[in-house]
């Protein structure tokens, strides 16, 4: 399975729409819900068990977030998945897609099978308050995720980014957290402090929420 370094390797789509910040329902907060990380459940487990006729409606708003979707295994909650997605999807659609992505498309991991459903929990992130940073270093560690936007070697526009768990869990300051997203973004010259000065950052918040197997199946019991 996976070790701690695993979480540095979210995936995340290839196609990048920023939120426009005047859409309102991206800088409400407590926007997430329960239901959300429930609803992943029913869609992994429909699935699973081929009932996807029986998958239940789900029960709350259905505004557009960008968003990822995290499957962890076991006591310890060891990286089962993890995949999503910078382009605002409508929420019922999107966590379908999203829930089954993470869950059978993660290329780090073997798709999740039906023996496994008992010991997963689910997290599900909705990314909001998208605004730029007005250097490399105006994000709050543990607060923001971040997404740099840079030219490599060859002129050839790069991105990358962690949501806003990743530096904290590393124990990372700025600079390792920036220096460490150059090198996922692909960019293996020698980091200098002009060349961070030269970064677009992007700066955002993220509302996350994680539940079990068992929270999952005494909400469906209830």
């Amino acid at each position: 399975m996976a070790s701690k370094k695993d979480e540095l390797g979210k995936n995340e789509s290839n196609q990048y729409v920023n939120p426009q910040l005047d859409n309102h329902y991206l800088t409400k907060k407590d926007v997430i819900c329960d239901d959300m990380v429930f609803y992943c459940f029913d869609v992994l487990h429909s699935h699973l068990h081929k009932q996807i006729s029986n998958l239940p409606k789900p029960a709350f708003h259905n505004n557009p977030f960008p968003l990822f979707v995290t499957w962890y295994i076991g006591r310890e909650k060891r990286l089962r998945g993890c995949i999503g997605t910078f382009s605002p999807l409508h929420l019922h659609d999107g966590l379908k897609e999203y829930a089954l992505t993470s869950a059978f498309q993660d290329t780090r991991f073997d798709p999740i099978g039906k023996e496994e459903l008992p010991r997963l929990n689910c997290s599900v992130s909705l990314l909001t308050n998208f605004e730029p940073a007005k250097s490399w270093k105006d994000w709050e560690i543990g607060k923001h995720g971040i997404r740099i936007e840079f030219s490599n070697e060859r002129g050839h526009k790069r991105s990358a980014t962690y949501l806003p768990e990743i530096a904290s869990e590393q124990e990372w300051d700025h600079t390792m957290t920036i220096d460490s997203l150059l090198r996922k973004g692909g960019y293996k010259s020698a980091i200098t402090n002009d060349f961070r000065n030269s970064l677009s950052v992007t700066r955002y918040q993220s509302e996350k929420l994680t539940r079990s197997f068992n929270d999952w199946q005494k909400f469906r019991l209830s």
